[in-house]
């Protein structure tokens, strides 16, 4: 097939940092090239890929510096994705709903993945005014403030099965992978450090929005005994982060959409405690993945015998339900149904099993 994905240009594709949709575009991109697909990316100028790239910006607008209007950068990429789509069978969107007015006035074959949240009222009335858009879910929860949209499928993440390496010793100390931020509930994370005794090793960043609650409620929690902070960190850093880990704190209190940071814990064979929040059971499978918990109880109780937790059964679950060539098969499977104008009942999901 002749596929374009586009892909949001706040990071390069993969990230060289933090960037949870830009790093399963590059997963997904690659594994198609793979696959033998002819697949155009368009995305920052500093990606790296298989496919064709189309540099939008010089950039990743985030870490670039100097961008002042990322909205510009987007537009023009929608105006030339669009003036291009003859080229194409397939356009692939990871940029939420910023095309939908041009390709509302097409008849081009395409589909929307919808990476974020949700759950906000703003959302409602501009997916009412575009009800015939095709979009994707990464869980079945995520879709279910927007459940009148055309969902067209549910696509689980996957990760390429040897990006991770897998560790089958536990390690000494608690992991918090991801991001600073009050829905994330770090204070959960470190208060079941000290409860516990275990130490708590933190590799996040800080969105400028977040910088206030970092530094009026994380900082003076961060007791240097217990807590370590790393800050960002790279792919090529996660294997060892979250593979000598004893396990995950993902004791979110949000609607996660998915949680890539589960799976990679998952190929590590890092057990993950976390609540069943949004996606989470959907993920995680009580007693071979990790362990749901309502609190920071329950979390403390689950790691009394957490070191005899049989993590070679953790990367199995992984291998069978989330690795990137299961997510492109998924997808490959909607593309050909739109690419031929076939209907696609809004109930379907292809989803890791």
């Amino acid at each position: 097939m002749r596929i374009a994905e586009i892909a949001p240009l706040y990071e390069s594709v993969p990230p060289k940092l933090y960037g949870g949709t830009e790093r399963v575009v590059s997963y997904l991109t690659e594994e198609l090239v793979a696959e033998g697909h002819d697949v155009t990316l368009f995305a920052s100028g500093d990606s790296q890929t298989g496919a064709e790239l189309v540099p939008m910006c010089g950039q990743a607008l985030r870490l670039g510096g100097s961008c002042v209007d990322q909205l510009a950068h987007h537009m023009r990429m929608v105006e030339e994705v669009y003036r291009r789509a003859d080229e194409f069978d397939l356009l692939h969107f990871h940029i939420d709903y910023m095309h939908f007015p041009t390709s509302a006035r097409t008849e081009a074959a395409r589909v929307s993945t919808m990476h974020g949240r949700l759950d906000i009222p703003d959302l409602e009335p501009l997916y009412r005014t575009f009800p015939d858009e095709p979009v994707v879910s990464i869980s079945d929860s995520q879709r279910q403030p927007l459940s009148f949209a055309n969902w067209v499928g549910t696509v689980h993440h996957g990760l390429p099965a040897d990006l991770l390496q897998f560790q089958p010793r536990p390690g000494q100390y608690l992991a918090f992978l991801g991001r600073i931020s009050p829905e994330k509930r770090p204070d959960r994370a470190i208060e079941v450090a000290r409860r516990t005794g275990i130490p708590l090793k933190m590799a996040a960043k800080i969105d400028n929005a977040d910088r206030v609650y970092y530094e009026q409620v994380i900082k003076p929690l961060m007791d240097p005994g217990i807590v370590e902070y790393i800050g960002e960190i790279g792919e090529s850093d996660k294997s060892a982060f979250l593979g000598d880990a004893l396990a995950l704190m993902f004791l979110i209190d949000w609607s996660e959409p998915f949680g890539l940071v589960m799976i990679e814990s998952m190929a590590c064979g890092t057990p993950v405690v976390a609540c069943p929040r949004g996606s989470v059971p959907e993920v995680i499978e009580e007693g071979r993945s990790g362990m749901l918990v309502d609190d920071v109880d329950g979390a403390v109780a689950a790691l009394k015998n957490i070191e005899a937790f049989d993590r070679a059964g953790c990367r199995q679950r992984f291998d069978e339900r989330f690795v990137a060539s299961r997510m492109a098969g998924d997808y490959l499977e909607l593309f050909r149904d739109l690419s031929h104008g076939r209907k696609l009942a809004a109930t379907r999901t292809v989803a890791g099993g």
